[in-house]
């Protein structure tokens, strides 16, 4: 059964949905959804690119970071990398050749976490902006949800009751639309149990609360679909067939880690961020090749961490214990 006709089905027994559980079940249903389907997504035979596919340089500077935390910590014998939406398993490929003896657990979306808490980092690329949100549109009482309705064969959007997120949401005006991040912050709290000392490394592209009140970003929300590589703000159009991500929001993330009791070490672009990863050996380490060919290939990929994704791309870092 296509995966529209599921989601039909279910509008048709329990009335409009959360975006949330929309988007779920275009992203992950099994065997049906984007990410379950066993075809291609990333890099060029896919719909979009990310860092994970720029290696070895990301997976290599990623790594000698993660090493000068690992010897901050005492370099104990425990020291453990938890990488949180792994997908193809690109980085962790690298990083496990760059830090040998190094334990390194890739966790995809719906699998199983480490059962005892560990000593090390929590890593992650691009996972905050694919966990499902909710829409929610700004009314002079508070904030309405945006639910999921049908429209012929098709789907819509229908208002539903007001709503209070758990997480704290932008200053903006009545009318904006924005996404609400309790997935997120479910996310952040699941860390805190599994982290029992050490460092969140988190890199996704994303807002600041300070960015939606003063200039005025995704007065529709930041919800968008991707294929082909191609953007589109339709995210209810062929679920299952596109990506569908929205911003994230920093601010959220950073407030929940302080309430947490975590520590914020830095929020910069990834440009800044992977330049301090390479500086100590001015990416001597990061562009190591045998021959001239693979030496420029790596060159390239390089600028388009640092110059390209490096300027879309941001970088959280914080720190438990």
């Amino acid at each position: 059964m296509p995966l529209a006709d599921i989601i039909r089905e279910e509008i048709e027994r329990d009335g409009p949905l959360p975006f949330s559980r929309f988007m779920e079940l275009a992203l992950y249903h099994p065997g049906l959804g984007y990410y379950r389907r066993g075809s291609a997504v990333f890099g060029r035979e896919g719909d979009f690119y990310t860092n994970a596919q720029l290696q070895p340089v990301f997976g290599r500077l990623v790594a000698q970071q993660i090493d000068r935390w690992r010897q901050e910590l005492g370099a104990p014998a425990e020291f453990c990398v938890v990488e949180l939406g792994a997908g193809r398993g690109e980085t962790a490929e690298v990083a496990r050749r760059c830090l040998p003896g190094v334990r390194w657990t890739a966790i995809e979306m719906g699998c199983p976490w480490p059962d005892e808490p560990v000593v090390g980092v929590v890593f992650s690329n691009e996972f905050f902006d694919a966990l499902p949100v909710d829409s929610v549109e700004r009314r002079s009482g508070g904030w309405v949800e945006r639910r999921v309705g049908r429209r012929g064969e098709g789907f819509d959007w229908v208002l539903g009751g007001e709503v209070q997120p758990r997480a704290g949401l932008p200053d903006c005006p009545a009318g904006n639309r924005i996404e609400s991040c309790e997935r997120a912050m479910e996310q952040l709290e699941r860390i805190d149990r599994l982290l029992q000392r050490g460092f969140v490394l988190s890199i996704d592209y994303g807002y600041t609360h300070g960015e939606i009140a003063t200039a005025g970003k995704f007065p529709q929300g930041s919800l968008m679909a991707y294929k082909n590589h191609r953007a589109d703000p339709d995210v209810l159009l062929e679920p299952g067939e596109r990506d569908i991500t929205a911003h994230v929001n920093f601010t959220a993330l950073i407030e929940r880690g302080k309430e947490l009791g975590w520590e914020t070490l830095g929020f910069s672009p990834q440009q800044e961020f992977l330049a301090r990863a390479g500086a100590g050996d001015n990416f001597a380490y990061a562009l190591g090749a045998d021959t001239e060919d693979a030496a420029a290939r790596l060159r390239m990929q390089l600028k388009t961490l640092l110059f390209g994704m490096g300027e879309t791309f941001r970088v959280l870092l914080q720190r438990k214990g």
